[in-house]
């Protein structure tokens, strides 16, 4: 036992050099210190022959841990050698390197709620692949649960991220990326437990080493080059992502060498943990008959269209609640590691000395019965019914803080689509009445789970099974509403805290919004308007909290108003709407909150109760209900006369199925209402907008919005794509100051938005170029203009 003056340390026997690496088994060591845990208690201490660290697994020791002004994510042992093939990617490097905060700032609009809308449908597409898969099988095959899983994670981060398709499915054997991968990732392990002279003595296992990092490394540099050579990063993913942007706070790209290592990390750390994730749910739907009959209940409720919508999984509650209690009892990533930043006490009790190493033991603090109850143990979905009660810091299966995996909500989007699309498809089978067997690499898996399926007879089973993917709706953002009202030019200043995109997207939407009522308003970061909040007009603020703190443009903004005398706001008229996410239900909307309460205090004037939409919810019916209350509100308290806007000119599109009969030159849908002689736009400038917005031929749509003022369109009835953007609208005609102030506003890469407002400012080069919006939006793939709003900046298609 380690004594020291407050608190004791318990730590096992040591054998010499070893210290306790013999206690534990090198087959299972994560499941070996588990067992240790519960012989020592929530804090212990190990030796090996790389270091010494401390283990924890009480919720009140862990919520200390997470304090980030004290701790860092160590990369241990084990990370330092996987660091051979994904080098400084956002998985293994520190949180001192630059090229850590560069990517993470370049990536996390990557992984928005509202990126999710944009990934869903090839999600879908590699799903269907899977279903399909096991829907051809015979009643007396066996399916190999953790190996499908692990096809569809990696074919799905592939496609999603780098629009690779490594084809999983239609192998007898698993892509060769996959055997160099897991070969790599045990070798890393087990050269992390190996002393240094039994180390050098494994000559073979280091050549293979070497063998399969070079087979990786020539892999996504193939991609990388393929995509560069290209001469188009149309593709939406993370590769367009990392080779077009740059960092907003240094300005600087990332080099090639850090992409191959950022797509590397990804491939691990997006296909390893989600496949693991995937099999323990459908282990525990499998043995618990109780909850998988209420699941089987949701899904065949939710999902009633052939193809899931995004909106349907989002819908999924108890499938979520499946997955967050599927990675309580077995988090797939079982330890993560953080060391002092300086001499420290930890919990109060014991100290701990600058760069001592502190791990967090997920599995057993999962498990904790303080945090969790006496009934710990037990698998119970409805633990995560209300967010509230989920007690955060015994909770951390995605790690902590800014070191939190980035790709969270991916994967839960990810998991969630395809346990609700397997549900409605199949019956599972526990031919060998399977019991729990844990497998070790970097990663939990269950190992050796074998099941058979049969198929569910359900209305829509064929249809599902066969059908293509529907392509999104990418009108994502909120929809502005016009009016005929005189501009007033009342100044209106919309500010947002944003990391991911969301809040400043709706910010955005508020400041147009606010322009077609009359408001001479602009948007800008809350860093911006730091001590200087205008006491003309209205402010409105849209805000996120990231694990408790603002947003990194908020940061400076939420220093000031804390500390900013009881005046400082006096004469602001505010309201503020809130971005958040219950499944963080003790930080949920606390920047929100504190902004709110504290310009209060301050001597603003609130219009409006705070907002709050959340992620887990309805997060657009939740803004909408607020939207609504706002607009009488600003107008009332600025002595303008507000009429209720009856007529929305805003156009929408609402995408719906139906028979897709004819072919592009023979319309089917729109020749009933158009004469036989109109003009026509060619079928290379359709061909080029469908590419854009990722759109088929014959998918139909239903437009609405005002019919005086959209008389050019064909509202209230469905309509094809091709004969929308044929028939319809010009699709040449050169870009309008209109159109370009929207494609700015609409771009989320400030590199892209720089160089557009530099176009804005010369009408020359337009001319001299004769540019259109397709154009730009072509040469800029970081504008996320949505498909409606395209439509309806354009101006009819007239004959000349």
């Amino acid at each position: 036992m380690v004594t020291t003056a407050i608190g004791i340390i318990p730590q096992p026997k040591t054998y010499g050099p070893l210290g306790n690496l013999p206690q534990l088994d090198l087959h299972q060591p994560s499941q070996s210190i588990m067992k240790l845990s519960y012989e020592y208690g929530p804090i212990f201490k190990l030796k090996f022959p790389t270091g010494t660290g401390i283990f924890i697994s009480s919720a009140e020791l862990v919520e200390d841990a997470a304090d980030e002004s004290r701790f860092d994510k160590l990369v241990n042992a084990p990370l330092q050698k996987v660091r051979a093939f994904s080098g400084d990617g956002l998985f293994t490097s520190w949180t001192k390197e630059e090229n850590w905060r560069k990517a993470h700032n370049i990536l996390l609009p990557s992984f928005s709620q509202s990126a999710m809308k944009g990934y869903h449908s090839m999600m879908v597409d590699i799903a269907l692949q899977l279903v399909q898969k096991w829907s051809r099988l015979n009643s007396d095959d066996r399916i190999n649960v953790p190996e499908d899983m692990t096809r569809l994670t990696l074919d799905t981060i592939g496609l999603c991220g780098f629009n690779y398709r490594f084809n999983s499915f239609y192998r007898e054997k698993p892509h060769r990326f996959i055997k160099s991968m897991g070969r790599a990732l045990d070798e890393a392990m087990n050269q992390s437990n190996r002393l240094g002279v039994q180390d050098k003595l494994m000559i073979k296992k280091k050549r293979q080493f070497n063998r399969d990092i070079e087979y990786m490394f020539s892999l996504v540099d193939r991609i990388i080059e393929e995509r560069k050579k290209s001469d188009s990063h149309e593709a939406e993913d993370l590769l367009s992502r990392m080779l077009i942007c740059a960092d907003p706070v240094t300005g600087e790209k990332l080099s090639d060498e850090n992409i191959r290592y950022q797509i590397i990390t990804f491939l691990i750390a997006g296909h390893e943990t989600t496949s693991g994730l995937l099999s323990f749910a459908l282990y525990y739907l499998m043995k618990h008959p109780e909850v998988l009959a209420k699941a089987y209940e949701e899904v065949d409720q939710v999902l009633t269209s052939p193809i899931p919508t995004y909106q349907q999984v989002r819908q999924l509650k108890y499938i979520r609640m499946i997955l967050n209690e599927s990675l309580r009892l077995w988090p797939t990533a079982p330890l993560f590691s953080l060391y002092a930043k300086e001499d420290t006490l930890l919990a109060g009790k014991y100290p701990l000395k600058r760069r001592d190493v502190v791990n967090i033991l997920l599995p057993v603090l999962h498990r904790d019965p303080h945090a969790w109850g006496t009934d710990a143990e037990e698998f119970k979905p409805e633990r995560f019914a209300d967010p509230k009660n989920i007690p955060h810091h015994a909770f951390k299966p995605f790690g902590n803080g800014q070191r939190a995996c980035i790709g969270q909500q991916f994967a839960m989007h990810e998991a969630t689509l395809l346990i609700g699309m397997i549900l409605k498809q199949f019956e599972f089978i526990d031919y060998t009445n399977y019991q729990l067997k844990i497998k070790e690499t970097l990663t939990f898996k269950p190992d050796n789970l074998y099941i058979k399926v049969l198929p569910r007879i359900s209305e829509s089973s064929v249809t599902f099974i066969h059908e293509k993917p529907m392509p999104l709706n990418h009108g994502n953002r909120v929809q502005t509403e016009k009016t005929n009202w005189n501009s007033h030019n009342t100044p209106l200043l919309v500010l947002y805290g944003s990391n991911m995109g969301t809040a400043e997207g709706i910010a955005h939407d508020l400041a147009v919004s606010a322009r077609f009522k009359g408001f001479q308003s602009e948007f800008a970061p809350l860093d911006d308007f730091i001590g200087k909040l205008p006491t003309q007009g209205v402010v409105l603020i849209v805000t996120s909290s990231y694990n408790g703190n603002p947003p990194k443009n908020a940061r400076k903004f939420v220093k000031w108003l804390k500390e900013a005398d009881r005046s400082a706001a006096t004469g602001v008229r505010y309201a503020v709407f809130g971005c958040g996410d219950t499944n963080w239900a003790s930080t949920y909307q606390s920047i929100p909150t504190l902004i709110d309460e504290q310009l209060a205090e301050k001597g603003a004037s609130r219009l409006v109760i705070k907002g709050q939409g959340d992620a887990s919810a309805d997060f657009e019916q939740q803004f909408e209900a607020w939207h609504e209350q706002l607009w009488p509100e600003v107008f009332k308290a600025m002595g303008l006369k507000h009429k209720e806007n009856t007529l929305k000119d805003s156009l929408a599109i609402q995408f719906v199925s139906g028979p897709n009969q004819g072919t592009p030159d023979h319309p089917a849908s729109i020749n009933n209402v158009l004469s036989a002689h109109v003009p026509q736009n060619s079928s290379v400038l359709i061909e080029r907008v469908l590419n854009r917005f990722a759109l088929e031929r014959f998918e139909q749509f239903l437009l609405s919005g005002d019919k005086e003022k959209l008389v050019h369109l064909p509202l209230e009835f469905p309509v094809r794509a091709w004969d929308l953007l044929k028939y319809s609208v010009n699709l040449e005609e050169q870009v309008t100051q209109l159109q370009l102030s929207e494609l700015i506003q609409y771009t989320v890469c400030p590199p892209h938005k720089r160089e557009l407002t530099d176009l804005a400012n010369n009408k020359e080069m337009i001319t001299q170029n004769d540019l259109s919006m397709l154009d730009l939006l072509e040469k800029y793939p970081a504008c996320e203009l949505p498909f409606e709003r395209f439509i309806e900046l354009l101006s009819p298609l007239k004959a000349e």
